[in-house]
């Protein structure tokens, strides 16, 4: 199972990378949604299920190897070098602080998930769009778009994150009906 997650979480990063440079972004109202926001926001629930089944040390080697699928899919598909940039930054900071919440955490399994993914999308979201699509980067965004940017994506995250919190928590209590 542990080599199936790992593998799911590396291909998340991949998939996410690709969907995002080859689709339009979804606009909700003022809301601007890159496709790969949908799948970026299972990538925080997939890596905590890595350090669910690898541990802490083993999840930073997994977390760098993503980085750097992260970085050789946007450079191929021929991201701006701020894309690429912005991608790297926003999974350092993102990934590291899902995993440190995720680790001092002493609560369920599922609020951990909802916990540590929704502050770690929330910078995902925030560090993104302002390094990456801003002005101050590729400029594919005005500045008057960039806050709906920002939060389009962040309420998204925040719903997979939930409705995965959900999910493991029933799956846990079944579990524990089986096992006793």
């Amino acid at each position: 199972m542990k080599y199936f997650v790992v593998l799911s979480y590396l291909i998340a990063i991949v998939t996410a990378n690709v969907v995002t440079a080859g689709t339009n972004p979804f606009i909700f109202g003022y809301f601007v949604i890159p496709a790969g926001t949908f799948i970026i926001g299972a990538t925080f629930i997939l890596r905590d299920f890595v350090q669910y089944y690898l541990g802490r040390k083993q999840t930073y080697l997994i977390i760098l190897v993503a980085m750097g699928l992260s970085a050789l899919t946007s450079f191929i598909l021929g991201d701006t070098l701020w894309i690429v940039f912005a991608s790297i930054l926003t999974f350092a900071v993102s990934e590291t602080t899902d995993t440190e919440i995720y680790t001092r955490l002493k609560l369920p399994l599922s609020l951990r998930v909802a916990y540590s993914g929704i502050v770690g999308g929330i910078l995902d979201s925030v560090i993104f769009v302002i390094i990456g699509l801003s002005p101050l980067g590729a400029n594919f965004l005005p500045w008057s778009a960039v806050a709906y940017a920002i939060i389009g994506q962040i309420l998204v995250k925040t719903f997979i994150q939930m409705f995965a919190a959900v999910i493991v928590k029933v799956l846990s209590s079944k579990i524990k009906m089986i096992n006793n």
